[in-house]
């Protein structure tokens, strides 16, 4: 047994020894990672000059605002389309050409309008009544009505049809919607073509079949956004209760751990539990109901969500899946009894380490404001990269030009050799590019952006890990709490960080940028590769998309006790993610049970958080409960605001327990260390509490004289 012990710890590194002037974080350290500092710092550099030339190229408006056919802003002061806000497209249809993803632009005459058509109309028939002058303000500005109709529509000087439309995003788009199964636009069921020929308006949307899933994607967002419009102020209300049960449970964690843990534990099984029983009583109440023994299968895929609470088969989903977890939660609680105790005594240790270094529950604000600051300068940053291109003018000519598609000026174009050779070509506005040598670098520049914020975002949160684990080590290798405890340990922490380890902060912060801006390109190749037919290329994305999560997941793993290990010897990063992989190898029974039950106890506390905000929500959008009188507001989807309750009440959650999280990490690894460094003697005694002392069978030898 001796000899398989050695072996072991030869695999897995050195087992610390006792030194007696360790007395907690070391404070006479170096710098580390010299070079990877010098290389962040020049990164930044060089990120501020791609930001200044962004901004001085960029043109956010051309995100905001339509340009109509020839590159000009709709409804923006100074122009002239000034008095025209909305952007009228001759033929829609033609914006599901897959030029659209790749040139945003639509292959179809634009023109700025004072507003959008509310009639039918064609051409052919409006040109010789009183309507023509109402129609005439849907054609390009320059028409002078001395052509033919054949000519007017070849040359795109006026579309062929109007319909009713409706502005979105000061965009015109056909009112379509239906009438007892029938697809209309505005109050009609049929259209008149170019020629005049009467024809039903399904055949319109059935003719642009892709357009139209691009309708209702827009009319499925407009419902989402006027939900919000009328309630958010309820939302915001849900995550303020959110909050203050996440503080009120943090506080009573600090006073009542092993009560509040097991009160968690309860709770989370309750409500687990009459998730369970309601899902039951609505499952019962559909038998017999019209209707509601259609298959999932058979609805398919509904952009009103609220059609699958109508069918028995989703309640029996949702019973089975809330059962399974209910089961899966019993029988862990189970056989982990006895590592859960020691995983309370853990988390009494960091409620007391928390309530010693109070200030720490407000650092994850200061992490919040850096990641702002982060997202705010990629975001802007990356609008003005992708409108800081110029106007492109293409010939276009519908007869064999040899010149079409080649670029031009408007200015110009007419009395140039382009328009003698192309006598039927038109110099229009093509897409936003150019031939610069800093256009063609965009793209490179776009990657840069997006590499520069994960590095920096992951920088802000290893400094905020390495601060939590220096503080709360000072904590632990106090041997008397607290009168051991060094004056403001969170701000001591703080600046040994930025002093002493930005450099090591940098390097395992690019380590993990450089997996996840992999992962985004994986991404975008997988988006691109999806109409592809070789089940290889896909298989193989898969693959690769599998295996980098997973690298992503362990290098977060290593660097989180990595950066503890920084925060407690000052060792550069490679030094310090090597000891805690070993320290964590040499004692993988705890690691694997007990770390990971205090994890596990964390998540039932969200999800209790969670659960309890989300029934209310539940309750209170679909008018079960009343706070006064008709206080909720009506909506297309009452799950919109319900879910968006639920992902923020667990962002909050998550926001307050990961203090407690990196308190529970740090502590578990100064007790490993401490098993290994001591030995309960007078010369060398441990420095954990006396109820983990007590659940491990440890004592003091000196205390235990006395």
């Amino acid at each position: 047994m001796g000899g398989d012990r050695q072996h072991y710890y030869g695999k897995h590194g050195t087992p610390q020894k006792y030194d007696p002037t360790f007395k907690g974080p070391i404070y006479n350290r170096g710098c580390t990672d010299v070079i990877c500092c010098v290389a962040l710092l020049l990164a930044i550099v060089g990120y501020v000059a791609v930001g200044i030339i962004a901004w001085t190229h960029g043109d956010p408006r051309k995100v905001i605002y339509p340009t109509d056919s020839q590159g000009e802003f709709c409804g923006q002061k100074g122009t002239k389309n000034a008095n025209k806000p909305f952007l009228f497209y001759f033929n829609i249809v033609k914006c599901a050409s897959p030029l659209v993803l790749l040139e945003f632009q639509c292959p179809t005459p634009q023109i700025c309008v004072e507003k959008c058509p509310d009639r039918y109309l064609t051409f052919l028939n409006a040109r010789h009544s009183p309507d023509f002058e109402y129609y005439k303000q849907f054609c390009v500005p320059e028409f002078k009505n001395n052509k033919g109709v054949a000519e007017v529509l070849r040359d795109g000087d006026c579309p062929a049809v109007i319909t009713p439309s409706k502005p979105l995003a000061q965009r015109c788009f056909p009112a379509i919607h239906a009438h007892k199964g029938v697809l209309m636009v505005g109050n009609e069921t049929t259209y008149e073509d170019g020629l005049g020929a009467r024809k039903n308006i399904t055949d319109l949307v059935e003719g642009a079949k892709k357009a139209n899933g691009v309708l209702e994607a827009r009319q499925l967002a407009m419902r989402i956004f006027e939900d919000y419009t009328v309630s958010w102020y309820w939302i915001v209300i849900g995550l303020v209760i959110a909050m203050v049960m996440s503080l009120l449970f943090i506080i009573l964690l600090r006073f009542l751990a092993g009560i509040m843990v097991w009160v968690m534990i309860v709770m989370v099984i309750l409500v687990l539990g009459y998730g369970i029983f309601h899902c039951y009583m609505e499952y019962a109440r559909l038998r017999g109901e019209a209707g509601s023994e259609v298959s999932l299968v058979d609805l398919g895929f509904q952009t009103d969500l609220r059609v699958y609470l109508h069918l028995r088969q989703t309640w029996m989903a949702f019973m089975i899946i809330l059962s399974i977890v209910e089961v899966v939660i019993i029988l862990l609680l189970i056989f982990l009894r006895k590592r859960i105790l020691i995983a309370i005594a853990l988390i009494k240790e960091a409620s007391r380490a928390v309530g010693y270094v109070m200030c720490s529950m407000l650092y994850p604000l200061v992490t919040f404001l850096l990641l702002c600051l982060c997202i705010a300068y990629w975001a802007s940053t990356a609008v003005f990269l992708s409108t800081s291109n110029e106007a492109v003018y293409k010939i276009f000519d519908d007869t064999a030009c040899p010149l079409a598609g080649k670029t031009c000026n408007p200015e110009d174009f007419p009395s140039t050799n382009e328009s003698r050779l192309c006598p039927n070509g038109r110099c229009r506005f093509a897409f936003y590019g150019g031939e610069s040598g800093y256009h063609r670098a965009l793209l490179g520049l776009q990657i840069f952006n997006a590499f520069m914020f994960f590095w920096l975002a992951n920088f802000v949160l290893a400094l905020g890990q390495v601060t939590l684990a220096g503080a709360f080590a000072s904590y632990y290798w106090a041997l008397r709490k607290p009168d051991d405890l060094p004056a403001f340990p969170l701000f001591s922490a703080f600046g040994r960080a930025l002093r002493y380890h930005t450099g090591s902060l940098a390097f395992g912060a690019l380590i993990l940028a450089i997996v996840q801006i992999i992962r985004v390109m994986l991404e975008y190749l997988d988006q691109r590769l999806k109409a592809a037919e070789n089940k290889f290329a896909k298989f193989l994305m898969t693959c690769l998309k599998c295996c980098f999560w997973c690298l992503e997941k362990f290098i977060k793993f290593l660097n989180r006790n990595a950066y503890i290990m920084i925060a407690i010897y000052g060792t550069n990063f490679c030094t310090s993610a090597r000891n805690a992989f070993f320290l964590l190898m040499r004692n993988i029974i705890r690691v694997a049970v007990l770390d990971k039950v205090t994890d596990f106890l964390f998540l039932l506390g969200k999800l209790l958080i969670v659960g309890s905000v989300g029934i209310l929500a539940f309750f209170f959008f679909t008018h079960r409960i009343r706070i006064v009188q008709d206080t909720a507001p009506p909506l297309n989807y009452y799950w919109v605001p319900i879910l968006t309750v639920i992902i923020g009440s667990y962002l909050i959650a998550h926001g307050f327990f990961s203090v407690y999280g990196m308190c529970v990490d740090t502590l578990f690894l100064c007790f490993l260390e401490d098993l290994e460094r001591n030995d309960g003697s007078a010369e060398r005694p441990y420095f954990m509490s006396s109820t983990l002392k007590k659940l491990l069978n440890k004592t003091n030898k000196k205390l235990a004289e006395s």
